[in-house]
């Protein structure tokens, strides 16, 4: 749930409440009560959360574990195709309770070992380029569409920048990289679906303690 879709849940609320409550026999002074730990909810949240507090109780409940199963199928793309390229992981986080617990305003994370330069060769680029897609396409698999990944996009289009290539190498090699790793994970389905699995059962969740990062 984002911010605004929070807020607005707690208004709808807030205002079903006030109109069935008197119906129920609810005093007016519990209906305020009620709308005063809801507005504080959120305002604590935006200060001290960044608004991911609604994530964070999202997943907590019953229909959540859909929800970290997406982001689990994303960060598993990411780290079956590092594990091939022998592009090193740092950590795999899973869930917005173990990104916030980490400082990271996301429902999930696949820290890699930075490039050694910034201006990187061809080939290295298209590694990168196959790792970085792998959560995407791993979504299309699974899913049959992606939801995940602009913050991969956007940090492969810096890496291709840097390194001297124009747009349309860059376009083109990434085409050619997401082909590749698509009818690579089509291939591994079952140890992506499995691999999605580990991550789900290791992710935290409130009311329900679990490591904070997943090692590689």
């Amino acid at each position: 749930m984002d911010g605004p879709f929070t807020a607005g849940l707690a208004v709808l609320l807030v205002s079903l409440l006030a109109v069935v409550g008197p119906l129920l026999g609810l005093s007016p002074w519990i209906i305020s009560l009620f709308a005063a730990l809801a507005l504080g909810s959120l305002t604590l949240d935006a200060a001290r959360y960044g608004g991911r507090g609604g994530h964070v109780l999202a997943e907590a409940l019953p229909g959540g574990e859909a929800r970290l199963r997406r982001i689990a199928v994303h960060e598993a793309g990411h780290h079956l195709v590092a594990t091939v390229e022998a592009l090193p992981v740092r950590r795999v986080l899973v869930g917005s309770l173990a990104c916030l617990r980490a400082g990271l305003g996301s429902g999930g994370s696949t820290e890699f070992e930075p490039p050694a330069s910034v201006r990187l060769p061809a080939e290295e680029l298209r590694r990168w380029s196959r790792v970085l897609q792998a959560g995407m396409v791993a979504e299309q698999v699974i899913y049959g569409d992606s939801q995940g990944g602009a913050d991969d996009r956007a940090l492969l289009g810096r890496l291709w920048g840097l390194s001297g290539f124009d747009v349309e190498t860059a376009q083109r090699e990434q085409r050619r990289a997401r082909r590749e790793v698509e009818q690579a994970l089509r291939s591994q389905q079952p140890a992506l679906e499995a691999e999605a699995e580990r991550l789900v059962r290791l992710a935290p969740r409130l009311g329900r303690p679990a490591p904070t990062s997943v090692s590689p």
